[in-house]
């Protein structure tokens, strides 16, 4: 076999689809054949360029959590205060929701159990590099004194994402995007 390709347009094409079908229907809902179906080629080409849907998967969370840290560097580079930092951070959320999507990483988490190890390692470095820009933007914010919590960043961190990712269950349970939104801006007031 081949080693896994992830530069070809046809790669980036296979990434794009399994991102949506995961974001929806999570890594046990879909199949090579559901992307073969969308794309209009064979399993086998599927093959060529991720020789396991493990490689797939592993690749694709490797892509998600890049793009996040980039989305998370662009929030840093704009010079915006810590309210606003985590105002965009809950924006982020609510753009893959409103596309009808949940949180990849969110949608794993509630498979973990039955995901292969390379996966389970990846869906972990996600929450744990979210957790430790937010700690750091929530510390920053409490050093300025625009935020009060008790206890260390990371643990209202954890709370924070822990609140986001429930909220977007919870919003896409009700098909009800406002629940996401009024969630988030009550998480961010009681920071306030």
């Amino acid at each position: 076999m081949p080693a896994t390709s992830t530069n070809s347009g046809t790669s980036q094409k296979i990434l794009d689809v399994a991102e949506r079908l995961m974001q929806v229907r999570g890594y046990n809902g879909f199949s090579y054949a559901d992307i073969a179906d969308a794309l209009r080629v064979t399993k086998a080409s599927l093959h060529y360029h991720f020789p396991s849907k493990s490689d797939l998967g592993r690749r694709l969370m490797e892509r998600y959590t890049e793009n996040f840290a980039a989305a998370l560097t662009e929030i840093d580079a704009s010079g915006a205060d810590p309210r606003q930092k985590l105002e965009r951070y809950i924006a982020l959320y609510a753009s893959v929701l409103a596309d009808n999507r949940m949180c990849l990483c969110g949608m794993l988490a509630a498979e973990y159990a039955t995901l292969p190890k390379p996966i389970r390692s990846e869906v972990l470095r996600f929450f744990d590099a979210n957790e430790t820009w937010l700690a750091q933007v929530l510390e920053q914010g409490r050093q300025a004194k625009g935020f009060r919590f008790a206890g260390p960043a990371v643990e209202a961190a954890r709370a924070l994402v822990a609140g986001l990712e429930g909220a977007m269950m919870m919003s896409r349970s009700y098909g009800d995007a406002d629940r996401f939104d009024r969630t988030g801006q009550r998480l961010l007031a009681e920071l306030t």
